[in-house]
C-alpha cells in the first residue's frame, strides 16, 4: 500500500485512461506479485534461507535501493507537481493495460525484495517454506488487488482534484516517507 512505482502507474492509468483501463493494470500488477512469489518459492528464497551472506547482500541491496528511491522521490518534490505526474498516454486496450501492470510489477525491485526478503520471514517454521511463500504471495496479491481497486474507484471520482500539482506533491512526499520507512524496517529485519 506504500506509494511507489505501482501506485504511480495506477494513478496515471486512472487519470489518463479511466477506471476500466486502470482496473486491467491493477490485475496485471497483482499477477506480478504472484509471479514474484512463485519465483521466490521455487528457489530464490531457499538460496537466501540457507546462505546468510546471500541474504545480507540482498537485504542491504534492498535497503540501498529503497533509500535511493526515497531520496530521489524527495528530490522530485522540487518539480512543480512532484513524481506523480499524470502527463502521458494510458494503455487503454485491456491486454495492453494488463501488460503494463504486469511489467510495472516485474520491474519493481521493491516487489522482488518483498517476495524474497520479507515474505519468507512470515512463514511459520512448521509450514513448508515454498508453499508458505506461495500462499502469502497470493494473500499479498489479493490485498493489492483490493487496495488498488478501491484506489481506482476513488481516483476516478476525484480525478479533477488529484490532477492539481499541490496534491501530486503531497502524494510524492508520502511516497518518499513510505519508501524510507521500508528501508529502515528492512535494515533492522533478521533472517527467517
Amino acid at each position: 500500500m506504500v506509494p511507489g512505482q505501482g501506485m504511480a502507474m495506477v494513478l496515471r492509468q486512472t487519470l489518463t485512461g479511466g477506471a476500466r483501463c486502470a482496473t486491467w493494470s491493477v490485475v496485471g500488477n497483482a499477477s506480478g506479485l504472484v509471479v514474484w512469489g512463485v519465483a521466490s518459492s521455487v528457489g530464490l528464497s531457499q538460496v537466501f534461507a540457507h546462505s546468510p551472506l546471500a541474504y545480507n547482500i540482498l537485504k542491504y541491496a534492498g535497503v540501498a535501493y529503497l533509500g535511493y528511491l526515497s531520496l530521489s522521490t524527495l528530490v522530485s518534490l522540487r518539480q512543480r507537481g512532484g513524481a506523480f505526474d499524470t502527463n502521458g498516454q494510458a494503455a487503454t486496450r485491456p491486454i495492453a493495460a494488463y501488460r503494463l501492470g504486469l511489467v510495472t510489477n516485474l520491474t519493481n525491485v521493491k516487489a522482488a525484495v518483498f517476495a524474497v526478503a520479507f515474505i519468507p520471514q512470515f512463514v511459520p517454521r512448521s509450514f513448508p517454506l515454498g508453499a508458505g511463500i506461495v500462499v502469502l504471495a497470493l494473500v499479498q496479491s489479493l490485498v493489492s488487488l483490493g487496495w488498488y481497486s478501491a484506489l481506482v474507484a476513488s481516483v476516478d471520482r476525484a480525478a479533477t482534484a488529484l490532477s492539481r500539482p499541490g496534491v501530486r506533491r503531497v502524494l510524492t512526499g508520502i511516497s518518499a516517507i513510505g519508501l524510507l520507512t521500508l528501508a529502515v524496517v528492512l535494515l533492522f529485519s533478521s533472517p527467517r
